[in-house]
């Protein structure tokens, strides 16, 4: 079986405060990583307090790009800052984590449409590693750099990997209605338009709203779940809001 996992950036950064980590959450997530008995995992992170804080300060987000050498630099270094933090706390509880960088493989077209080949993921799974990538500047025809999101990289290796499952950990422990009590499934964006608003913290990669939008363009069941439900997701259980 094959899991794609996503590690919010919220979730292991206090990402109002700019290149912060959140060692004790990310920790605790490692472990569970750890302790679950998944055949094939990839991690995809976020760039909570890294990544998006230099986006924000440059004016680039996924639609909106730059040729500023410095500031593509600014945005790429954090993530790969944050990149070595996670590798670091999975390497502690004896993950076999390895990196990938998408800056380095990833291209828009002019239409905006991503490419990005995953031979390179594949074969890291099948030689037992575990491929970690994160959310990233992305060359964009006419654009320069702009940001590539974790939500569209989960998208594109689960369908290009032929994921089994795909989990969300975010800060929340799924989708929220009005009253805050978890949507338990949701089938169409139309259905909880009106719930999903802007990130608290600086986001430029479209919050909630934008994490639905692309799991709902799957064709595996995905979870959108809080930090201590990861265990469970895991495990092979259904924590959350179920979308799709």
């Amino acid at each position: 079986m094959t899991v794609v996992l996503k590690l919010g950036g919220s979730v292991i950064t206090e990402k109002d405060s700019p290149e912060t980590l959140d060692g004790r959450a990310l920790d605790a997530l490692a472990a569970a990583i750890a302790a679950a008995d998944v055949e094939n995992l990839v991690i995809v992170h976020g760039g909570g307090s890294f990544g998006h804080h230099h986006a924000s300060a440059h004016g680039v987000s996924t639609t909106e790009g730059s040729h500023d050498t410095a500031a593509i630099m600014d945005v790429h270094g954090a993530m790969t800052t944050l990149n070595r933090f996670v590798l670091s706390r999975l390497h502690e509880h004896d993950v076999p984590a390895l990196p990938v960088h998408p800056f380095s493989a990833a291209a828009r077209d002019e239409h905006a449409t991503l490419s990005m080949p995953t031979d390179q993921v594949g074969t890291m799974l099948e030689e037992g590693f575990v491929p970690v990538l994160h959310g990233d500047g992305v060359v964009h025809a006419g654009e320069g750099v702009t940001v590539l999101s974790g939500d569209e990289l989960v998208t594109h290796l689960a369908s290009a990997l032929d994921a089994d499952r795909v989990g969300v950990c975010s800060t929340v422990p799924g989708v929220l209605d009005a009253e805050d009590a978890v949507v338990p499934e949701i089938d169409s964006f139309e259905e909880v338009a009106d719930l999903l608003g802007a990130s608290d913290a600086t986001d430029v990669s479209g919050g909630m709203a934008g994490k639905v939008r692309e799991l709902l363009d799957l064709g595996a069941p995905a979870h959108v779940f809080g930090p201590d439900a990861l265990a469970a997701f895991l495990a092979g259980g259904e924590p959350g809001t179920r979308i799709g």
